[in-house]
């Protein structure tokens, strides 16, 4: 992609999802990053349709990224459909077009407690690893279930701590930290819960 050499040298966080909605929580831990490992910039990865969810109850691409927009708020936090314009679909192979488009950004892959217990039904999650320094942060309830799982147990050597998180970025895959930080209660399942019930409400 033309234009990505503006970012080289810069520490870039990258949190992917189907944002859907975007939600305080997505804030709440992209401060809590740009803080704890120093970055410079977040990117939020507005996914145009993740290949683990269904479609049904998932709102437009350009809805998704509306809200996005209105929910970061952040001069740092730059909400993206880098995906769409990539033409990738799985985690692996955005993050496999970014670094040879981008060889001398220094990314971080952002992901909640809860992905890293559910990261083995990911495609290719092993090159995901191998990609680059990955950031754990806690979420309500899957904090020891993550830390207990398949990923966090087999790739245990290549866990930094908590104190030194503000290196991550400069380190070569695989490489991760976990961070606690205050929990955020915001679910986009929970959200779309409560928009469920109110429209029944009114019905």
């Amino acid at each position: 992609m033309a234009g990505m050499g503006r970012f080289s040298g810069l520490r870039v966080g990258l949190l992917g999802g189907s944002f859907n909605p975007a939600h305080d929580g997505h804030r709440h831990i992209s401060l809590v990053a740009l803080r704890r490992l120093q970055l410079d910039q977040i990117w939020w990865l507005v996914s145009p349709q993740n290949p683990l969810k269904s479609a049904a109850d998932m709102a437009d691409l350009p809805t998704r990224l509306s809200a996005a927009r209105r929910i970061a708020r952040h001069p740092r936090i730059r909400v993206s459909d880098l995906e769409t314009r990539l033409g990738t679909q799985y985690t692996c192979d955005t993050l496999a077009a970014l670094r040879t488009r981008a060889p001398d950004t220094r990314f971080v892959w952002l992901m909640g407690a809860d992905n890293l217990a559910q990261m083995p039904a990911w495609r290719h999650w092993r090159q995901i690893m191998a990609l680059m320094p990955i950031a754990v942060l806690d979420r309500p309830g899957y904090g020891l279930r993550a830390l207990h799982g398949k990923v966090a147990t087999g790739y245990a050597n290549a866990r930094i701590p908590p104190v030194r998180a503000n290196i991550l970025a400069d380190l070569p895959p695989p490489a991760w930290c976990f961070l606690s930080c205050r929990l955020h209660p915001a679910s986009a399942t929970a959200i779309r819960a409560g928009e469920e019930s109110a429209t029944l409400s009114l019905r």
